[in-house]
């Protein structure tokens, strides 16, 4: 419900645009034109052909920060007791008041989270996303999420390599506890499901889904606890993850336009400097010694590489230029 009501406030903002990842781009584009040096800065760095392009510095820093957040939650769980006492709390309430209806439905929940269920949904969505929309990004972008994620995740596991409650002796034999692999999988993957679904869903529909998938999360995180097979504060490390690895992803590949690059396209474009149109050109696009039209003026502004409509995107004709 918090997340629910979390996405109406955001929509119904008045300082929330339209189209938040285009306009942002944009307005990131347009805010170093003016600046020559750092305008040629960020437009080396939003070179998606070269290696040291923006995607790689982009990934790099996120993926930095989420290892810094990650290693201070670790070097916390290890050594600061008081986490600890209250990990063994929690654990404890829930083996108390555990009962037979309580343990089989919380099994249920926790399986939402498995790999193989979630792989088998994620095909589902994917065969849905081809067949209803010819998307073929989403394959793309559901496998990185989900390789990527368990791939950090089995890494942080043997990094940290933290022992499991032992209430319950079955998860003894479960390897690592942190972060909880259940909650970083249920946390990225139906997040990525959220976004790839809500595209195509009104703005009431696609508030739902958004909610719904950090419930989702969240159930299963708790389903971990209450089960004895996780510490709180495994599952809060997880969920961290999960998100954390769902918006790098998102962000690589442009947000709701699940394009790669589609950002970064923007905000380059942006960046440039504004091209003057001279006579010569205009004669050019008309053919030699022939007078320069309306028309003429309208075709090669549409055609210069600065202009809006380079991509071959759709729109009307930009207005002549006059003298």
């Amino acid at each position: 419900m918090l997340t629910y009501l979390v996405a109406r406030w955001y929509v119904h903002s008045s300082a929330t645009p339209a189209e938040p990842a285009v306009e942002v781009a944009r307005a990131a584009g347009e805010a170093v034109r003016p600046h020559a040096r750092l305008r040629r800065l960020v437009v080396r760095r939003l070179d998606r052909t070269v290696a040291t392009g923006f995607l790689l510095t982009l990934a790099l820093s996120i993926t930095l920060l989420g290892g810094l957040a990650l290693g201070v939650l670790a070097f916390l769980v290890r050594r600061v007791a008081f986490i600890q006492r209250f990990d063994n709390v929690v654990a404890a309430w829930g083996y108390d008041h555990r009962s037979a209806t309580s343990t089989n439905g919380l099994h249920a929940l926790t399986d939402l989270g498995r790999l193989e269920i979630v792989v088998v949904l994620a095909l589902a969505l994917v065969a849905f996303e081809v067949i209803r929309w010819r998307d073929r990004w989403s394959f793309l972008f559901l496998l990185t999420v989900l390789v990527g994620m368990e791939a950090t995740m089995l890494g942080v596991k043997d990094l940290v390599g933290r022992v499991r409650p032992t209430l319950d002796p079955a998860a003894a034999s479960l390897g690592p506890s942190f972060p909880s692999g259940h909650s970083s999988t249920a946390a990225a993957f139906y997040a990525a499901a959220a976004l790839i679904v809500g595209r195509h869903l009104p703005r009431r529909a696609r508030q739902i889904v958004v909610a719904a998938s950090v419930a989702v999360a969240v159930a299963v995180a708790a389903s971990r606890v209450l089960l004895d097979f996780h510490w709180l504060s495994d599952v809060i490390g997880g969920l961290s993850l999960g998100w954390a690895w769902f918006a790098l992803c998102s962000v690589v590949f442009g947000g709701r336009l699940l394009t790669p690059t589609a950002g970064v396209d923007v905000a380059a474009e942006a960046a440039a400097p504004l091209r003057p149109i001279h006579p010569p050109e205009l004669a050019a696009a008309r053919g030699a010694g022939k007078q320069s039209t309306a028309s003429d003026r309208r075709h090669v502004q549409h055609c210069l590489p600065t202009g809006r409509n380079r991509h071959g995107r759709s729109g009307p004709d930009p207005p002549a230029l006059h003298g």
